[in-house]
């Protein structure tokens, strides 16, 4: 049975409404992780979504590379949601049943990469209560702050802020916070933090000459899907889940470890 997460960072999430853990998965899934990045890139599946002020102009200086969502495009992160580690920690966190709602990667060059501005989960899912889901960021590289980790708002859940169009992305709103409330989530490659939809946060810049990616997953209890919510999410847990099945036409459930194989041995 894989142990839960520890009680410190289940209360820490009912409270402030996030939580991190540094030593989430093994360096090989990680490793996996990074050769799957490598594949999207090479196959042209981020796009650059970082503009010039305007949210049309695509930026020639600043880039802020996104592929979302990834499940279709991708059997190894289809793989992923059923980790039974994410499917024991999510449901020590909201609750169950629940269901994987969509995922995402980030990807912020050295020098060039541009962080994400602040905004609200929620502000995107309209859930009628934003602690019934949560965000899981996954770092594939050490997120420090120097580049340009993920920062929260402790408490934000409580407020939510009205939120703009972004002028620096092509598709992204933002909201206005109290920067100095702000704390910066540093992890080790292969670390994750916890924040639920009405949680404001951000990454900031990549100043390194390396290159930083982030995945982010988010996972929603059963009860509170929205009627107009996404038609593409995957009941991971209760009367619905069908390991796959239903979803895909095939049982994923199982085989996160031998798609970690497959491309460790690629």
């Amino acid at each position: 049975m894989i142990a839960p997460i520890p009680t410190a960072c289940i209360n820490q999430f009912k409270e402030e409404g996030y939580t991190s853990h540094d030593t989430f998965f093994e360096a090989r899934e990680i490793d996996a992780m990074r050769a799957e990045l490598e594949r999207f890139k090479e196959d042209g599946l981020l796009r650059n979504v970082a503009t010039e002020g305007d949210g049309e102009t695509h930026s020639t200086t600043n880039q802020n590379l996104q592929i979302c969502p990834i499940t279709p495009k991708s059997p190894f992160y289809r793989s992923f949601q059923f980790h039974p580690k994410v499917i024991d920690a999510v449901g020590a966190l909201i609750g169950e049943p629940f269901v994987h709602y969509l995922d995402q990667i980030f990807l912020k060059p050295g020098q060039t990469g541009l962080g994400t501005n602040w905004h609200q989960d929620n502000a995107y899912f309209k859930v009628a209560d934003p602690t019934k889901g949560t965000a899981m960021w996954v770092a594939l590289h050490d997120a420090t702050i120097e580049n340009g980790t993920i920062h929260v708002i402790p408490g934000s859940h409580k407020t939510p802020f009205e939120h703009g169009r972004d002028p620096h992305s092509d598709h992204h709103i933002r909201c206005e916070v109290f920067e100095e409330q702000a704390v910066a989530i540093e992890l080790p490659a292969g670390g994750v933090a916890f924040f639920n939809f009405g949680v404001a946060h951000a990454t900031r810049a990549n100043t390194t000459p390396n290159e930083r990616a982030g995945l982010a997953l988010h996972f929603l209890r059963t009860d509170h899907i929205p009627e107009h919510g996404y038609d593409r999410f995957t009941h991971l847990t209760g009367h619905g889940a069908s390991g796959g099945q239903t979803e895909f036409g095939e049982r994923i459930e199982g085989t996160w470890p031998a798609h970690v194989d497959r491309l460790l041995q690629a």
